[in-house]
């Protein structure tokens, strides 16, 4: 066994998994089971060198990752389409819904380089199609993404700035998608160009919720 791949804890089983999904009213296959389970596997071997997440336990993260992240194809609702997720980090929640919905069509944007090579190793890994990585900060991109139905963040600050580019002439995201703590919801919806819905609280967690924005099309200039 290489070292990459030492001191793994065990994985979630397929039972434990479909348990905890359904209590986010997510239903999955076997095929999507399994590739939950490696990529948990590939994310904790690579998280001693590339710092992905801050939770070690298997089963934090099938919940706090994965079940959240996949909440969103509920939510929203996300069936298929062009998504961006814009910090991706470990892959939260691109790569979870693209699992969740194989025909969504993923963009993981992602600046550090050893983190962007991570979430190559999984796309690789689990062969996924119509995934794909771009190395970049979010603010140096615009054709690449276009057209866009989705534009996500889970861990993204500065709000103002990253809604004012999803919502831009160039890139025109049709819907924001956020995870967001309590606290950051009213900051969030006084933010102009978007339509919000009412914050969604996302399952096991009394601080945590998804706001939802529809973008509001700018009247052409005179």
């Amino acid at each position: 066994m290489s070292p990459l791949h030492a001191h793994i804890p065990s994985l979630p089983t397929a039972e434990v998994i479909r348990r905890a999904l359904s209590e986010f009213q997510i239903a999955v296959i076997d095929q999507q089971v399994t590739q939950i389970q490696q990529y948990i596997k590939t994310l904790l071997a690579w998280n001693d060198k590339v710092n992905l997440t801050a939770i070690r336990d298997p089963s934090e993260i099938l919940y706090r990752h994965f079940c959240d992240s996949m909440y969103a194809a509920q939510a929203v609702p996300i069936r298929n389409g062009r998504l961006a997720d814009i910090g991706s980090g470990g892959g939260f929640p691109g790569l979870p819904l693209k699992i969740l919905v194989p025909e969504l069509e993923v963009f993981l944007v992602e600046s550090n380089v050893k983190k962007a090579t991570f979430l190559a190793e999984v796309i690789r890994d689990m062969r996924l199609e119509g995934a794909r990585v771009l190395v970049s900060r979010y603010e140096e991109l615009s054709e690449e993404l276009t057209p866009l139905d989705f534009v996500c963040s889970r861990a993204l600050g500065e709000f103002a700035a990253f809604l004012s580019w999803a919502g831009s002439r160039e890139l025109a995201a049709q819907k924001a998608v956020l995870w967001l703590g309590g606290r950051d919801i009213d900051e969030v919806r006084a933010i102009g160009g978007w339509s919000w819905h009412e914050p969604v609280t996302i399952p096991h967690s009394l601080r945590r919720y998804l706001l939802i924005g529809d973008r509001i099309e700018q009247s052409p200039q005179l």
